[in-house]
């Protein structure tokens, strides 16, 4: 069975990227290595992998990243952090409860 992998890179200029791969290492070596000059790590590296999430299935693995990237700066930093209780005020509907304080 393979498994598939969501990650979060912390750039050299403190931004984000979320990918999805079937081998972290070997991925973290590409984006390091600045294989695609199109990539938006490529500008950024170093890349430090900062979290990692393991999936069985393919399409699984690609909703999760999909869902990842188009979070908030702050909501992805609670989620590296494995800060639960903010993610979950962050994920919470602003317009009903108000914007949260940092």
């Amino acid at each position: 069975m393979k498994n598939y992998y969501v990650y979060i890179v912390k750039c050299s200029d403190n931004s984000y990227y979320v990918g999805v791969t079937n081998n972290v290492e070997r991925r973290l070596n590409e984006h390091n290595l600045g294989k695609d000059v199109k990539a938006y790590t490529f500008s950024k590296r170093p890349v430090k992998l900062v979290w990692v999430e393991m999936f069985s299935e393919i399409n699984e693995a690609i909703l999760r990243e999909k869902k990842i990237k188009g979070w908030s700066r702050l909501k992805k930093e609670a989620l590296i952090n494995e800060d639960w209780d903010k993610l979950v005020l962050l994920s919470k509907n602003h317009s009903e409860h108000g914007k949260p304080k940092d």
